[in-house]
C-alpha cells in the first residue's frame, strides 16, 4: 500500500466535569466559570486520539498531533495526548478567545488549522460542556473539507482516502472520503489507551507551544465574545430525589394498576 505523509490532527477540549454543577458554575456574563470546576479531557476527543494513534502504529509516516483553545491550564490536554503517543500539540490561548461559542471557536480552530497543515483532522463527536456536536462539523466547513461524523473506527487509509465504519442508530455504515477531511469520533469508539510510563516522565514538563490570534490571523471580530452569537442565560442544577416507595407483589391485579395509574398520572403515555 502505498500513501504520502498523513498529518493528523486531533481537536481536544479540556471540559469542566459536569458531574459536579453547583451554584458557582455561571459567571454572570452567562459563561461558564470553568475554575470553579473539576477539569477533565472530553471523552470522546480521548476516543479520537485513540483512532489516531492506532492509525500511527499502523503506517510509518502518520505523525499525530493536538490542538486546543482555552486557558493555560488546557496544556495539561497536550500532555495527555503526549503521554499516550503523540508527537505534539498547539494550545490557543489568548483572552480575546474568551466566551467563545460553537461558532467563534470553529473560526479559531480553522485559522490554526490552516497553519498547522494537516491532512486529517479527528475530533469527538461532541464536548460533555455543551453537547452541541456542531465544532467538528463548523470547521469541516470553514476549511471546505469532507466530512465524516459518527465514525467508531478508522478502517484504513489507502490512494488518498480514507474509509470510516460509522455507527448509526440502526445500524453500521462504511464510506469513503477523500483527504483532507475531517472525521468525528463517536463515543462507541474504543477508549483511549492509558499512559505510557516512559513517556509520561519525558513529557510531564514539556513545553507547549501557544498561539494567540496574532499568530492564527483573522478577523478579531469573529473571535471570542464578539464572534459569538449566542448566550447562555441561565443555568440549573437538577438533582432527582426519590419520594415515596411502594413495595408490590408479582401479580397480575397488582402489575396492571400500577399501570393504570401511570398512564392516568401521564408518567407514560
Amino acid at each position: 500500500m502505498r500513501h504520502n505523509k498523513i498529518k493528523i490532527v486531533v481537536l481536544a477540549k479540556q471540559v469542566p466535569d459536569t458531574r459536579n454543577v453547583g451554584k458557582n458554575a455561571m459567571k454572570e456574563d452567562g459563561t461558564v466559570n470553568r475554575a470553579a470546576l473539576p477539569a477533565i479531557f472530553n471523552p470522546d476527543d480521548m476516543c479520537a486520539l485513540e483512532q489516531a494513534l492506532r492509525l500511527k502504529e499502523r503506517y510509518p509516516d502518520v505523525t499525530v498531533e493536538l490542538l486546543t483553545m482555552g486557558p493555560g491550564r488546557a496544556a495539561e490536554v497536550i500532555r495527555e495526548g503526549l503521554f499516550r503517543g503523540a508527537d505534539g500539540g498547539i494550545l490557543l490561548t489568548d483572552r480575546k478567545f474568551a466566551g467563545a461559542d460553537t461558532l467563534a471557536t470553529s473560526y479559531a480552530l480553522a485559522q490554526a488549522i490552516q497553519k498547522m497543515q494537516p491532512n486529517l483532522i479527528f475530533a469527538g463527536r461532541q464536548a460533555i460542556d455543551g453537547d452541541t456536536a456542531q465544532v467538528g462539523p463548523q470547521v469541516a466547513e470553514k476549511l471546505n473539507w469532507p466530512q465524516v461524523t459518527y465514525a467508531e473506527e478508522i478502517v484504513g487509509i489507502e490512494e488518498g482516502k480514507i474509509t470510516v465504519k460509522r455507527r448509526l442508530e440502526h445500524g453500521v455504515e462504511w464510506v469513503c472520503a477523500p483527504l483532507p477531511a475531517v472525521i468525528t469520533i463517536h463515543g462507541s469508539a474504543a477508549p483511549c489507551r492509558p499512559r505510557h510510563a516512559k513517556r509520561l516522565l519525558r513529557y510531564k514538563k514539556a513545553h507547549i507551544t501557544e498561539w494567540g490570534v496574532t499568530d492564527v490571523g483573522g478577523d478579531e471580530a469573529l473571535y471570542g465574545l464578539s464572534g459569538s452569537p449566542t448566550r447562555v442565560k441561565k443555568i440549573e442544577n437538577i438533582v432527582f430525589q426519590a419520594k415515596e416507595s411502594r413495595r408490590m407483589g408479582a401479580s397480575e391485579g397488582e402489575i396492571n394498576e400500577l399501570i393504570r395509574e401511570l398512564f392516568t398520572n401521564h408518567t407514560i403515555g
